[in-house]
């Protein structure tokens, strides 16, 4: 909560040159990129809703919400004081109100319960809560992500949708047959394989119709105190997907034991954890042997899931740094005005800006997925922007954690949360590496994702002269023996370009489209550092269309 009237004269100086506390301010209205995009998505049907959520999520008690969630974390309660097994999980208060407000607003539900422009919803909602606190998102992406594989077997189906879209968040740990909501979460890496989930080892064991017995480890099991789990495990005929609830159909508990909670660089208000399965029950979803290829579409989901958290990380870190050094005075004027902080700012919010374009270009695609070609451009899309906007968010947290000086290292303030959460996103669900051999590997086999991102960055072709330059490089990577494994990153790094400024020239004013193509298309100024491009920009007005 916010301090009251505090001292500003102490016995030894007068407290000032400080910014003012940062609270209660209304983080999507004030937003003008986010604006922007979502006129362009279609999302405005959803602006009074957006507009009330950004409010709440700019407020001092949810900012206070946060800070308590990430200050005190988890603990597991493995036993119960007699020695019965219970594998809990024991989060804050303060964790749990951050849950509900984003549940009820939609976070998990919205894509799927709205009329029209539901990923939309989702995608702006995920981007504010991503501002609060990034643990918390953790849990409402995986239950977003869970609905097409709920809806896959009718059964499934039957007792799931319901309890997955309420909109109601219940930590209660019961069966989920006696909940008002429910939430789902993911394992599937082994300790001996990671990504490579082909090396897994956990058995599944039929037991009647398609339930399963699954006995294995999985090294990283976030949210456990889902209500139930999307797992992968060996059958008859290979990798396999299932369900895994946390309780069993005759109401015991199943047979997933939390080994430990992993501690964590960051994301530390939401517990990962370790987990064995003692002959879990578990329903089968999918073919046999069909286990990554039903997953995957879950795995896109919360892949897209990654770009919106590190858009809307950028975007806090921005807003810090812009609050910050616009009242704080350095060598008799604001640092904002110094030219060479105005430099790191716009340049700090034209990468912002990009992200946030090419995120809401992704949610209009799965908006319109009954579109073939909005279809193919999302799925390569959003592996390409997965690697590339990610990829940038630790550098820029960096930044903008040094635009506060050492204001921006203590505790107290924000940074540090936002910079130990911001390599995350790069990791989960694919790191880099992973992330763009995959994309290669969809190019040859589904050649329709290219053409229809071909297709989408040629419309902005004739804009700007940079960009056609920047497109022939494009070009260049589809002759013959151009691409392989080893130059991966390079191509995905010149696609996910090319998908931002194609992006920004829909959404942006032409100042903010053409600072993007100098600042990052021009090799011959472009920069390894964040305001050290040699482009001619307008720093002004970029900063001022940033600005709160």
């Amino acid at each position: 909560m916010p301090v009251y009237r505090p001292h500003t004269r102490l016995a030894t100086h007068e407290v000032s040159n400080q910014p003012s506390p940062f609270e209660d301010v209304n983080i999507f209205e004030r937003d003008r990129a986010l604006s922007d995009a979502v006129t362009h998505a279609g999302g405005d049907v959803h602006r009074s809703a957006l507009t009330e959520f950004g409010a709440r999520c700019g407020s001092v008690e949810v900012f206070e919400w946060a800070r308590l969630a990430n200050d005190n974390l988890p603990k597991l309660r493995a036993f119960d004081r007699y020695g019965h097994r219970i594998d809990e999980v024991e989060y804050h208060p303060a964790y749990h109100r951050l849950m509900e407000l984003g549940i009820a607003a939609g976070v998990s539900a919205g894509a799927w319960t709205a009329a029209e422009s539901g990923h939309t919803l989702h995608a702006v909602l995920m981007y504010l809560m991503y501002q609060v606190d990034g643990g918390v998102c953790c849990p409402m992406s995986m239950t977003y992500a869970s609905m097409p594989l709920i809806r896959k077997e009718p059964e499934i189906a039957r007792d799931w949708v319901a309890r997955v879209t309420s909109g109601r968040y219940d930590p209660s740990s019961l069966p989920a047959t006696e909940k008002r909501g429910a939430t789902i979460g993911m394992a599937m890496t082994e300790k001996q394989g990671g990504s490579d989930v082909r090396t897994n080892t956990t058995a599944a064991a039929p037991v009647g119709d398609d339930a399963y017995e699954l006995t294995g480890h999985k090294w990283f099991c976030s949210a456990p105190m889902s209500d139930a789990f999307f797992t992968l495990a060996q059958t008859a005929d290979g990798l396999t997907c299932f369900l895994v609830p946390r309780w069993r159909p005759d109401g015991t508990r199943n047979g997933i034991h939390i080994m430990r909670l992993k501690d964590k660089l960051g994301d530390r208000s939401n517990a990962s954890s370790e987990i064995d399965y003692d002959r879990a029950y578990a329903l089968r979803v999918g073919e046999e042997g069909r286990g990554i290829a039903t997953i995957i579409e879950m795995v896109n989901l919360t892949r897209f899931d990654c770009i919106l958290g590190s858009a809307g990380a950028m975007r806090m870190a921005l807003t810090q740094a812009l609050w910050h050094t616009s009242q704080r005075i350095a060598f008799g004027k604001k640092l904002i005005d110094q030219p060479a902080m105005s430099a790191v700012l716009a340049d700090l919010a034209i990468e912002s800006e990009a992200a946030v374009a090419l995120a809401l270009r992704i949610a209009r695609a799965f908006d319109r997925s009954d579109d073939a070609a909005e279809a193919a451009y999302s799925r390569l899309a959003t592996a390409i922007a997965k690697y590339w906007v990610c990829k940038r968010l630790p550098g820029f947290a960096n930044e903008a954690l040094e635009c506060h000086g050492g204001a921006g290292f203590v505790e107290e303030s924000p940074m540090p949360r936002l910079y130990r959460q911001a390599p995350l996103n790069a990791i989960w669900e694919g790191s880099s590496n992973v992330i763009v051999l995959d994309a290669l590997r969809a190019i040859s086999r589904a050649p329709d994702g290219i053409e229809a991102v071909r297709a989408e960055i040629r419309k902005a072709r004739g804009a700007n002269r940079l960009l056609d330059r920047h497109l022939g490089r494009v070009d260049a990577w589809f002759e013959p023996d151009a691409l392989n494994e080893a130059q991966a990153r390079a191509f995905a790094e010149d696609l996910a370009l090319a998908l931002q400024a194609a992006a920004l020239r829909a959404v942006a004013p032409d100042y903010v489209f053409d600072a993007f193509c100098s600042a990052r298309l021009d090799v011959d100024r472009r920069s390894l550092a964040y305001g050290a491009s040699t482009a001619a920009v307008d720093r002004s007005r970029i900063i001022e269309r940033a600005m709160l």
